[in-house]
Parts: structure tokens; sequence; C-alpha cells
């Protein structure tokens, strides 16, 4: 199963919650300001992330998310049809 993890830099305040709790220490602040103001999370080492979903589970804007890709979740309901 492919999966995404999404930070919608719209939404996040940069309160550095999620970056506490990551275990494999993947998301970190960002130097850029957001359109809101606000020094966004960004995942800045990808390759790490086991999709545990705790930042998911912190994050108090619900910023975070984590999904299917497109392509898999087409393929997943080709396989249960």
């Amino acid at each position: 199963m492919k999966l995404k993890h999404t930070i919608d830099i719209n939404i996040c305040k940069g309160c550095g919650l999620c970056i506490t709790v990551c275990p494999k220490k993947v998301l970190e602040i960002a130097d850029k300001v957001s359109s809101k103001g606000y020094y966004p999370a960004y995942q800045a080492r990808s390759e790490d992330c086991i999709y545990c979903a705790i930042c998911c589970t912190m994050c108090p804007d619900v910023a975070i998310t984590i999904t299917e890709s497109a392509d898999e979740a087409a393929f997943k309901q080709e396989m249960e049809a």
C-alpha cells in the first residue's frame, strides 16, 4: 500500500507538536513563512517516515493527513470489485 503524508501549510501554525512526537524525527519547521504568517512544519526526511500517524493525532489544527495515493486506491477498488 502506497501512502502519502501531507501537511496543509495554509492550516499549520508551526506549533511544533508534531515535530516533538515524531519517532523518526522526519518533521522540521520551515524557514519560509506561509501566506498566513506562520512557519509551518514540513517533511524534511520523507524517506524515513513510517506513517505511524502520531503527528496527525497530535496536530491541534488537523493540518496533517496520511492517505493512500490515488493510483493505489484505484487499484484496491478494482481488486475488491
